[in-house]
């Protein structure tokens, strides 16, 4: 045996004794727990300060009389306008109605959208019959079908529902289309593969993969439920926050008609945080991606 022959018998016996530890090169960044208290503390305050300083710069200008009352009420009158409501009793009957027709027009336009998006989506037939007809009436403001209703349907409920149910469907629609014909064909082909059925694929596969876009098109469409409901509730509304509305105007006050609208505003950001949530328990897998 040659001394090179040993030599590096002599090495390999000396690694195998050796136990190899991985070693992190990464650049680690000491923070105190101040720090991190900081970091999470900090977008919390920014998003609260950002509409307290607006609040308060509204009061301000009211009170020195930059802009007329009659035109734009302080935030002091609002919060009177909210307990003469709350003191009637208005409100709280108001606020039911509202969202029974926004709940009820959801339901029925999202889950019409998204029986035509897996339609259309899954099948080359359902495809061709409902996805040109449905881009061309997605452009149709709807808005602008509301004289349509009303002849149709008169100024009752129902005129109402359809409003909405109409301005519901397409956004569902859409994600729910883009989100089956989304799904990586490589997924499909490793299905058929393992011998599965078309419907095992479409459960197994195509169905939690589209998952994530339906639940954005739901998203969108109660987010139009509300702006839909907004234009639905002006059609002759004997209830509701539409109602008080138009009262308010009828009368001139302005006060009420803001807090109105801020009534609406807060059903639009309940409604987000709900659709967050359903996501978050829906989603368990999906990363939550955040540059800081």
């Amino acid at each position: 045996m040659s001394a090179f022959d040993s030599s590096g018998i002599q090495l390999q016996t000396e690694l195998s004794n050796q136990t190899l530890e991985l070693v992190d090169l990464s650049a680690r960044t000491q923070r105190s727990p101040w720090h991190e208290a900081w970091d999470l503390w900090r977008g919390r305050l920014i998003r609260v300060a950002s509409p307290v300083s607006i609040i308060i710069l509204w009061q301000l200008v009211s009170m020195f009389g930059v802009i007329p009352v009659e035109i734009l009420p302080s935030p002091t009158d609002i919060l009177a306008a909210f307990a003469e409501l709350i003191r009637l009793g208005e409100l709280q009957e108001a606020l039911p109605t509202s969202l029974s027709r926004s709940l009820t027009g959801l339901t029925i336009g999202g889950s019409i959208g998204l029986i035509l998006g897996l339609f259309a989506g899954l099948w080359r037939i359902g495809e061709e019959i409902f996805d040109a007809p449905l881009q061309m009436l997605r452009t149709i403001p709807f808005i602008a079908l509301v004289p349509l209703f009303i002849t149709w349907f008169g100024i009752d409920e129902t005129a109402k529902i359809i409003v909405i149910t109409v301005a519901t469907i397409f956004p569902i629609y859409l994600n729910t289309y883009a989100g089956v014909r989304g799904v990586d064909p490589k997924l499909l082909e490793a299905a058929t593969v393992f011998g599965l059925s078309r419907q095992e694929t479409v459960r197994h596969v195509i169905m939690p993969m589209a998952l994530p876009s339906i639940l954005i098109g739901l998203r969108f469409s109660a987010g139009t439920s509300l702006l839909a409901l907004v234009v639905a509730e002006q059609i002759n509304a004997r209830s509701g926050i539409g109602y008080i509305l138009n009262n308010a105007n009828a009368n001139q006050r302005s006060d009420i008609i803001i807090a109105g609208i801020i009534v609406y505003a807060v059903l639009g950001i309940t409604n987000d945080v709900v659709m967050r949530l359903i996501e978050h328990l829906a989603l368990p897998w999906r990363p939550n991606i955040v540059l800081s």
